[in-house]
């Protein structure tokens, strides 16, 4: 991670702006104060990225606090749209330099630097944009290595890894990040964080479990553990639990919207958090 960020220190001096990529489902987890620090005086467009699996509500709010300092698209960098969306609010964002420009009688493609921390979607906004897989993209962190331009019509988009702070004081929002696959599994305990996710989820969205698992309100995070190994079959031999099954399973169907539109954070919290 602190080479990756030497990397991005580095290409800043090359680039007119930042697209920072936050995941709608948990902006707050996702957003990284050093590297908002580390672009200094760039302009920063900030994509709530993977809207599609997050709670409206919550991405409407997140918008309205995030758009007090910054400009700010929601989108689902899958979706058709999504890159016109994003190409729209360049020219509010680079107005400084494309004026600078002018008034020295240069015409240079303006050149953004994608940043934010793994599995928000870096590389699948890139190829959004581009019109065609230029970058490579996975379900799992850590899936770009190294840094890459790429020409998309007018503009050039400088792909880098994903970093994050090598310490989270707030552990709640470290736990955002294991649910939504920014940290990478091999890493972590899976059953402690599924367990984790279904306490949170019984608390915010118990409907969601209800419909997908058949829990109960006011259950234990145990019972629900094990009401999710009986839904799904996870059953070993004599009966016994897979709970290993299970947790790979809740985790599964979280970061592929199996269990609706979630948002675990909620934007009254963190007033003032963007700026």
């Amino acid at each position: 991670m602190t080479k990756a960020m030497r990397m991005m220190e580095e290409s800043l001096a090359l680039v007119d702006g930042v697209l920072f990529v936050l995941d709608a489902r948990a902006p707050a987890a996702t957003y990284n104060k050093k590297l908002k620090k580390l672009f200094g005086a760039k302009p920063v467009l900030f994509l709530l990225n993977k809207s599609d699996l997050a709670d409206p509500a919550e991405t409407d709010a997140f918008f309205s606090e995030i758009s007090k300092t910054a400009p700010v698209v929601s989108c689902a960098a899958t979706a058709q749209g999504a890159a016109a969306k994003i190409a729209a609010k360049l020219p509010e964002l680079l107005r400084a330099k494309f004026a600078k420009d002018e008034a020295k009688g240069m015409k240079r493609p303006p050149r953004l630097l994608v940043a934010g921390i793994p599995n928000t979607g870096k590389s699948t906004v890139i190829n959004a944009m581009s019109g065609e897989k230029r970058a490579v993209t996975g379900d799992k962190a850590g899936v770009t290595r190294g840094k890459q331009w790429i020409r998309c019509g007018s503009f050039e988009l400088l792909d880098t890894p994903g970093t994050m702070p090598p310490a989270f004081e707030n552990q709640q929002l470290a736990k955002h990040l294991a649910y939504i696959g920014s940290v990478n599994d091999d890493i972590l305990d899976l059953e402690d964080v599924a367990l984790a996710l279904l306490e949170e989820l019984a608390a915010a969205y118990p409907a969601a479990l209800a419909a997908r698992y058949g829990i109960g309100a006011g259950e234990a995070p145990l019972a629900m553990y094990e009401q999710v190994c009986r839904a799904r079959g996870f059953l070993l031999r004599g009966g016994e639990y897979d709970y290993s099954r299970a947790a790979k399973a809740v985790l599964d169907d979280l970061r592929k919207g199996r269990l609706g539109r979630i948002t675990l954070e909620r934007a009254a919290d963190f007033r003032g958090f963007f700026g």
